[in-house]
């Protein structure tokens, strides 16, 4: 390659997409030829953040993607292991002179990150950062004081003013050399996986806008009187989407306001809210950003150092959905047949296992990423600390849903538990509604109640009141 025209280097990482790339784009536009690529994790079997359902998708996004590069003179080189080594073989190999990139929004991508700066020094190369996954950097939206919020509604307030940032196009023509090396695409056997046995949506970028282009088609009109209800298609579903950056944050966000401009006063209530579930998601975002203990300990000091049971039989019953909840065992299973969980129900089914069977939310909180589409730690992390009481801006330690009453506020016809727990098709919801007082099983094979929600519910007030008294 000559001199003359040394090549850029763009690492995808959790921007599988060609169209509204920060860092792609910036890449592109020195116009000389671009280098995507990608590099495969090498740990083999297990892992406590990721699962088959998830690198299966994975797998599919890369597909997707090495043929949209195409699309643009593009080519997706895949290599091996570690980012680091990866990408100083890479500039050498290349002669590469620039190297681009789309920030990570948790602390094991960013520690990555300051080695690879140190190695573009090293090497005379130019690092270029862009900050993608967001509308807004942790640090724009913080207090008067200039502090971190603590607490989402002000945050909501703040960030709802700010001025969104505008999506950039897609590049013309990348150029990738082909003389470069590159891996095969990968299968599940790369982790030592095999093929999970779920309902996946499609992966992919075009795959992604054809789902948020049906969410623009009423559901986010409805948003608000359809979100919490789990046997209706009441979201945009588009949460895996942006977990692996097949759609980005600002063409939603854009898309969204016209959709709100065209609406109706009813309407635009409703989007309204679906925009303050964006400001959640980078709500957590920025707690996870100035506040990364979260990950190892609760967020709140006040319950630091909280009793929890050893994991138990209870526990495996609440991950297989045989604990004799049928709210709860129909969100597992659902999370088990298809790598989603619908929101209301990953609520009740974290503060199930917190609250009722006293199970340490970080071990909720790794099985749900071994298997959710959407495992995003920072979302993750915050919904699990929510839901035990600990965390930024949580439901009070002293309020605890209650599963029966729960399913008769959010499925009181028993669809959602029916789809799920088929064994229970034939049984009247009504009976879904509290214990039964028979002692009997629902069905035959279904079980009993694990635990005695009234009494649990004691415990756990008594275990909370007890820590904060001796503290």
């Amino acid at each position: 390659m000559p001199v003359s025209t040394p090549p850029v280097i763009h690492w995808y990482r959790r921007d599988l997409r060609i169209a509204d790339n920060l860092s792609l784009h910036h890449a592109a536009s020195m116009g000389r030829p671009v280098i995507p690529v990608y590099f495969l994790s090498d740990w083999k079997k297990s892992h406590l953040w990721t699962g088959p359902k998830r690198q299966h998708f994975l797998c599919g996004c890369l597909a997707s993607l090495a043929k949209n590069l195409e699309t643009i003179s593009g080519r997706l080189i895949i290599r091996n292991g570690d980012a680091l080594k990866g990408l100083r073989q890479l500039i050498k190999e290349s002669g590469a002179k620039d190297l681009c990139f789309n920030i990570d929004p948790d602390p094991f991508g960013k520690a990555v990150e300051e080695k690879i700066r140190k190695l573009c020094a090293e090497l005379s190369v130019q690092c270029h950062a862009f900050h993608d996954h967001a509308l807004h950097t942790p640090n724009e939206v913080l207090t008067q004081s200039g502090q971190p919020y603590k607490v989402y509604t002000p945050y909501s307030r703040n960030w709802l003013a700010l001025e969104k940032p505008s999506s950039v196009g897609k590049p013309a023509k990348l150029n990738t050399p082909a003389d470069l090396k590159s891996l095969a695409l990968p299968s599940l056997a790369h982790w030592g996986l095999k093929e999970p046995d779920a309902q996946l949506p499609e992966a992919g970028e075009r795959a992604a806008r054809e789902r948020f282009k049906k969410a623009l088609g009423g559901i986010v009109q409805h948003y608000g009187s359809t979100r919490d209800t789990p046997s209706l298609q009441g979201t945009s579903r588009i949460s895996q989407d942006l977990r692996f950056g097949l759609i980005s944050i600002r063409t939603i966000h854009a898309e969204v306001m016209k959709s709100r401009a065209a609406a109706k006063a009813a309407e635009r209530a409703s989007i309204d809210i679906y925009l303050k579930e964006l400001a959640w998601r980078e709500f957590y975002f920025a707690i996870l950003h100035h506040f990364p203990n979260v990950l190892a300990e609760e967020f709140n000091p006040d319950w630091r150092g909280l009793p929890w049971d050893a994991p138990n039989a209870n526990f495996e019953a609440w991950k297989n959905g045989r604990t004799g909840f049928p709210i709860v065992d129909a969100g597992m299973r659902e999370l088990l047949a298809t790598g989603f969980m619908h929101n209301r129900v990953r609520m009740i089914t974290a503060m199930f296992l917190t609250k009722d069977l006293h199970i340490d939310w970080r071990l909720g909180e790794s099985y749900f990423m071994q298997h959710l589409l959407d495992g995003e730690i920072a979302s993750n992390n915050g919904g699990w600390q929510w839901s035990a009481g600990t965390g930024a801006d949580a439901a009070p330690y002293f309020r605890i849903q209650n599963p029966w009453s729960q399913t008769a506020r959010y499925d009181p016809q028993g669809s959602y538990i029916k789809r799920w727990v088929p064994e229970l098709a034939a049984v009247d919801p009504k009976k879904f509604l509290e214990a039964p007082a028979d002692g009997k099983p629902l069905a035959p094979g279904y079980p009993l109640p694990c635990v005695d929600h009234k009494s649990e519910r004691e415990r756990t007030l008594a275990i909370f009141k007890r820590h904060r008294e001796n503290r």
